[in-house]
């Protein structure tokens, strides 16, 4: 069933687990998250990208797709359709194709300005019964054109953006998008806590979650990590199941060549990385 994220993540919150982030980039990607979503009875965020959306036909497309997927899979757990990242003008496009949700990325402006654009999307999408994400400091790596250095969130600025009464904050703290180079230094914990403790009951987002360890995730939820937000692992493993099974001569293989056939072995894979860290996040049975 299709809802905003604000239930979902203020009952993570105080469960003390995260809900999962997944981000879809075509038909494969929402049928395996939804399908896994419902298997263990998890809530669940699809996020879509700025890039990802118009490479699928736009965000009406994907609202429609995912709306259709929901009913024709009868869905029961909560499913939340979220701009991921998005511009002040992308967050527009997503309120207008019926998104249930938005993150508005006002990190690269300064402070007044991240405010001020924040506060008017934050009013417009309540307004519509829609759930707002917003983002302090960076998040390392890169995200359709936009660059992050990784620098760490001020507390002071996080509870600013936590004041206009949004529903969940990104806060950087050391996190990045991609893979996490062999000399990352981690997650600051030290900032996380500070945001924490300046932002008190607000559901917080830690983005670039594929390949962060394990312990990692666990603790920063422990310091009101409430979502996490995962991509490049579901790509990584629909990747090397799709090579192994083009590198095995299997789409030479009678009908192998069907898409159904030869994209079935990625979408497996999906599924089981979403599983695992739906599992991780302790998110499983609590839709």
């Amino acid at each position: 069933m299709l809802v905003n994220g604000i239930e979902m993540l203020k009952k993570a919150k105080a469960g003390h687990y995260a809900v999962g982030q997944f981000n879809i980039n075509n038909l494969e990607w929402t049928k395996a998250i939804l399908q896994v979503a419902e298997e263990l009875k998890a809530p669940v965020i699809l996020g879509v990208s700025e890039g990802a959306g118009k490479y699928m036909g736009g965000f009406a497309t994907v609202q429609a797709m995912v709306a259709a997927m929901d009913k024709e899979f009868k869905i029961s757990v909560p499913v939340c359709t979220h701009l991921d990242h998005g511009t002040y003008e992308g967050a527009y496009k997503c309120i207008k194709a019926g998104f249930t949700s938005i993150m508005f990325d006002g990190s690269h402006y300064p402070i007044d300005e991240n405010i001020w654009k924040t506060k008017e999307l934050t009013h417009v999408a309540h307004n519509l019964g829609m759930s707002i994400e917003a983002e302090v400091g960076a998040i390392g790596g890169e995200e359709d054109g936009v660059i992050g250095m990784g620098e760490c969130a001020d507390p002071d600025e996080c509870k600013k953006i936590a004041d206009l009464g949004v529903d969940m904050l990104a806060a950087g703290i050391g996190n990045i998008h991609g893979k996490y180079p062999a000399n990352w230094k981690g997650l600051s914990f030290e900032t996380l806590a500070a945001v924490q403790a300046k932002t008190g009951e607000m559901p917080l987002v830690l983005h670039g979650g594929s390949g962060i360890p394990e312990d990692m995730i666990k603790k920063a939820i422990t310091l009101g990590v409430s979502k996490i937000n995962v991509n490049t692992e579901c790509q990584l493993s629909f990747a090397a199941a799709t090579r192994k099974y083009i590198e095995a001569g299997k789409d030479l293989e009678g009908k192998g060549f069907d898409p159904r056939k030869l994209l079935l072995p990625g979408f497996e894979a999906i599924k089981e990385t979403v599983r695992e860290k739906i599992k991780l996040f302790g998110s499983d049975g609590k839709a």
